[in-house]
């Protein structure tokens, strides 16, 4: 059996050497999302989240790092919410318990359950911070952080995640992490403005995951479209990453995309950190505005092992899709 290190090893090499894998966002934009986030928070927040900036930057990636040892976590990225209605999508049902009853916990669990999930998740953060609990309150800001984000992904709202039935195979890539990784930080403009409560989460979550999934179809058509206008030879070019050369999209072709796309990516990405900035806020206000000063110190609370998190993950799944 492969020890926890020999795995991280394993997924380290998957990153390396097939980066059109669908991971959510990508690395460089589930960070940048969760560290400018922090930015939004007003003074007595920040007093806790701006001493630990580099451990909320830094774990914004655990779950993805999680979904390839965790059975359960997988289904926490995404809703195929195009099998279960059309737009607006008004029939899903928003409730749980409602949702299982419709369609069975097994096909919630095969469509995605994301919407749900987030559900939980500002339950759990807004318990932390009632109990004060430090460790909690980073782990989950930060894991909440990329659900949310995960959200305002058209292609994670979406059957066709990866252009596997329209022979666009590597589009999830290149939406969420090739344009990120070559514009955002020399063309996007971040700033979002102070965070704000989010007087009805439920309804708020759907709204995001309803945004998304109509524009899936724009993102497919238009890539689609583009490909027709570009030969092989002009799509994808070679860099070198980590000491590896690495098939890729090419500069053009990515301007190209995120131009015609009417720098969708960007919005979706400003309005990510927007949304990450209330979420936590919002949390923290339900909780009772608990003063947090006590808790500002710069040692951030220890990562819980991936041995201890994979039963958690675990008997959440069995107690809420038996």
């Amino acid at each position: 059996m492969l020890t926890v290190n020999q795995l991280r090893c394993t997924i380290s090499v998957l990153f390396l050497f097939f980066p059109f894998s669908a991971y959510p966002w990508g690395f460089f934009a589930h960070e940048r999302i969760n560290r400018l986030a922090v930015f939004g928070l007003p003074p007595e927040m920040m007093l806790l989240y701006k001493a630990n900036l580099d451990y909320i930057t830094k774990h914004a990636t655990d779950p993805d790092k999680r979904r390839y040892m965790v059975p359960a976590e997988g289904p926490r990225h995404f809703i195929d919410i195009d099998l279960l209605d059309s737009p607006p999508y008004r029939q899903v049902p928003r409730s749980w318990n409602e949702a299982v009853t419709r369609y069975s916990a097994d096909s919630l669990n095969r469509y995605g359950i994301l919407p749900w999930h987030l559900e939980k998740m500002l339950a759990l953060l807004t318990k932390a911070f009632r109990e004060k609990d430090k460790q909690h309150i980073l782990r989950l800001s930060a894991e909440l952080g990329h659900y949310l984000a995960d959200a305002h992904v058209p292609l994670h709202a979406c059957s066709n995640h990866n252009g596997q039935f329209s022979n666009q195979h590597g589009i999830h890539g290149l939406w969420e992490s090739r344009i990120p990784e070559l514009l955002a930080d020399e063309t996007f403009d971040y700033w979002t403005g102070k965070a704000y409560y989010i007087a009805s989460p439920r309804e708020y979550i759907w709204q995001i995951i309803t945004l998304s999934g109509k524009e899936a179809d724009s993102v497919l058509r238009i890539e689609k479209e583009l490909s027709n206008k570009f030969p092989a030879g002009r799509r994808f070019a070679y860099e070198s990453r980590n000491g590896a050369l690495v098939r890729t999209y090419a500069d053009d072709y990515t301007k190209t995309y995120a131009k015609l796309l009417n720098n969708m990516v960007e919005r979706k990405m400003r309005s990510a950190i927007s949304a990450v900035a209330a979420a936590w806020y919002t949390c923290w206000v339900n909780a009772g505005q608990p003063p947090l000063s006590d808790l500002a110190d710069n040692s951030p609370a220890p990562a819980d092992s991936l041995d201890r998190l994979a039963p958690l993950q675990l008997r959440w799944m069995e107690e809420h899709c038996k």
